[in-house]
């Protein structure tokens, strides 16, 4: 049950990874493109929309290269690329550089319980029980809020060394390759 357990949860943090969303335009920061860089995937392109006070907007997508952490927070380094607009819809520009983005990961659930009950025949002393099959199934959900969610989750994954900000990146990053190589095909 217990590897059963961790691949679901390999899987939905597959699943997860690939669903990716990042928050904020105002969070991206220029990084530096090195000529060594990881190409990035194309298949895994995210629109990315923002609006400026004046008016103006931006529309366009973001393409992961890499995955890092920097101070225990996932980020997600790759190529944004758009067009940005003035508040009448005119053309500005457009934008195609090397950025790192915060990354959040979608809700994640677990499961706490998992019980089946067979069907159940009693006769006692002429007081007939008859109870059909039962399955009860209970998941938590991990998400900011819920609480009770969290704690059970956190429970629920206690002993299985759960993996870190870095050890995420390094399975992203892992997965991303494969992706390139299979894009190369």
């Amino acid at each position: 049950m217990m590897t059963r357990q961790r691949l679901s949860m390999i899987a939905a943090t597959l699943v997860a990874a690939l669903a990716l969303s990042f928050t904020g335009m105002g969070t991206a920061s220029a990084a530096p493109s090195a000529p060594t860089a990881p190409r990035p995937v194309a298949a895994l392109a995210t629109p990315v929309t923002g609006t400026a006070e004046n008016g103006g907007a931006f529309a366009g997508t973001f393409t992961p290269a890499a995955f890092s952490t920097q101070d225990g927070t996932l980020l997600a380094t790759g190529v944004l690329a758009g067009t940005v607009t003035d508040a009448s819809g005119a053309t500005l520009g457009s934008v195609s550089r090397t950025v790192s983005m915060p990354v959040t990961v979608a809700a994640a659930t677990c499961q706490v319980l998992n019980l089946v009950l067979g069907p159940l025949h009693l006769d006692l002393l002429g007081l007939v029980v008859d109870l059909n099959q039962v399955h009860l199934l209970i998941t938590a959900v991990q998400a900011p809020g819920n609480l009770l969610g969290n704690l059970l989750c956190a429970i629920v994954h206690l002993l299985d060394g759960t993996p870190t900000a870095g050890g995420l990146a390094a399975l992203l990053n892992a997965i991303l390759a494969l992706l390139g190589q299979l894009g190369g095909l």
